[in-house]
């Protein structure tokens, strides 16, 4: 088919969607840095290379995907999340879960269960419920990932690193060097 996309214009059009640089995309893609330029300026003219990257921009801004904001909120939703969001106390004092449209951080929730037992004369049901929640820890990671803390050059706060002189070196510049060794 004429109009189809070769792997090259697929990877430009990827990565121009991404980065809005027509001559880093094209060089990304494998185009020669030399000719970038000229053929990204050339690929964008097409029509077919055009219609798909109309595709594409859809997709990415489709109200049934997440946004990155949408996404953070729920990862921050499940780190804040606690059990005792859900608990409550009867007038009779006794504890029971409670999970309502108002209840807070509901998308930390990874599961219901409950289960009526019943006293050795199979009277008396009592409902126990339990509620297991989504790693907070992981949704940590997450959101890192999301801020690029993990990347070099990534939002990264500043390290003061300190160095031991003593072990034989004569200068900070000695025990500098050999600790990076």
């Amino acid at each position: 088919m004429k109009n189809k996309l070769t792997i090259k214009q697929e990877k430009f059009i990827n990565s121009y969607i991404q980065t809005g640089n027509a001559t880093k995309s094209a060089i990304e893609a494998g185009y020669s840095p030399k000719t970038a330029r000229q053929i990204a300026a050339v690929t964008l003219t097409k029509d077919y290379v055009l219609a798909r990257k109309t595709e594409l921009e859809t997709q990415i801004n489709s109200p049934k995907i997440a946004d990155a904001i949408e996404r953070k909120e729920r990862l921050t939703e499940i780190l804040r999340a606690r059990l005792t969001d859900y608990q409550e106390t009867g007038l009779d004092g006794a504890g029971y879960i409670s999970i309502t449209k108002s209840s807070p951080n509901t998308g930390a929730i990874a599961g219901i269960e409950a289960a009526t037992k019943f006293d050795e004369n199979g009277n008396t049901g009592t409902l126990f419920t339990k509620v297991k929640l989504h790693n907070p820890i992981n949704a940590i990671a997450e959101l890192n990932k999301m801020e690029h803390i993990y990347e070099p050059g990534g939002n990264t706060q500043n390290i003061n690193v300190v160095f031991v002189i003593g072990k034989g070196y004569k200068k900070e510049e000695d025990a500098i060097q050999n600790n990076k060794e």
